[in-house]
């Protein structure tokens, strides 16, 4: 039996985390109704899935059952959705525009934007303590998303981002800000698979562990290729909004160009660390062709 095309595995595996997000959310039926209308405004309001289409592709790989992989595929899009609402505050990168819509805030107020953040991030740890697999794993899963999302990764490289605005960074410490603020949670859709089979120690886990950075930094250089080429309605958020707020980006430190190559050499190295897996492996091959090649 044929492989779907990749279209097809996109459009599958989007319906099925959003179908799934549908069911996690309570509905804005239920008290209290406007902090629950705000977290399914927006946690389901579309998006390229990226970080779930990450972890429906590792799963086929390693053949995890799909009902497992839509708990982890969820609680990683709850973890995005509450850290979209957050960076768009005022106090952080204050945006009006998230996905070609009011951000968060700015149809909720403040407040509910803050509180419907916070539920989401919750509610993420609480579909992950509910997937159907063993205790060991549960707690490998969640250890691995918490470092994700805290201090040693997403958090913290939102704090280094704010504390660095107005400076003139290095090459490497605008990867080491990335690898924190974009890659730690891409690269936990791998991890938070490749750990159902593997130990840390392992090749295999070592080589889908180092896909997920490459995937993480290019995915970071494409956004901030992006903010420059694009505009505002293709993008869904506001365009140049990194160079009127004076932050550090790929472009503005290596040039367009140079800033392109940099994408494709790491789309190369994240390709080459599959070498060694079969034909299954083909879905994360085509994710890192999409993820240069994105222009949204």
């Amino acid at each position: 039996m044929s492989m779907p095309t990749f279209a097809e595995f996109q459009q599958n595996n989007i319906l099925r985390v959003e179908n799934s997000l549908k069911q996690l959310i309570a509905p804005p039926t239920v008290a209290p109704y406007r902090l629950h209308q705000a977290m399914r405004y927006s946690t389901l309001n579309g998006g390229k899935r990226i970080r779930a289409l990450l972890v429906y592709a590792t799963g086929y790989l390693l053949g995890e059952k799909i009902s497992l992989l839509d708990h982890i595929a969820s609680s990683i899009e709850l973890i995005h959705a509450y850290s979209l609402i957050h960076d768009d505050l005022p106090a952080m990168d204050d945006d009006d525009l998230r996905r070609g819509k009011p951000s968060c805030h700015r149809a909720f107020g403040e407040a509910n934007a803050i509180l419907a953040g916070d539920a989401l991030q919750t509610l993420a740890f609480e579909v992950l303590a509910d997937t159907d697999t063993s205790p060991t794993n549960k707690v490998n899963c969640l250890k691995l998303l918490s470092q994700a999302s805290g201090s040693r990764g997403m958090a913290g490289g939102q704090a280094i981002d704010l504390a660095n605005t107005g400076k003139k960074l290095s090459i490497a410490e605008l990867e080491n800000m990335h690898i924190h603020k974009t890659g730690a949670l891409i690269r936990a859709c791998i991890t938070l698979v490749a750990c159902l089979k593997y130990q840390p120690q392992d090749d295999a886990y070592k080589k889908l562990k180092q896909y997920g950075d490459y995937i993480g930094l290019a995915f970071q250089v494409q956004d901030d290729i992006l903010d420059e080429t694009s505009s505002t309605e293709v993008l869904g958020k506001t365009q140049g909004k990194d160079i009127q707020a004076d932050k550090a980006t790929y472009p503005a430190l290596l040039g367009l160009k140079a800033s392109k190559e940099l994408a494709q050499e790491l789309h190369d190295s994240a390709i080459n660390c599959l070498t060694g897996f079969d034909h299954k492996a083909a879905y994360l091959r085509n994710i890192a062709d999409f993820t240069i090649s994105r222009i949204s």
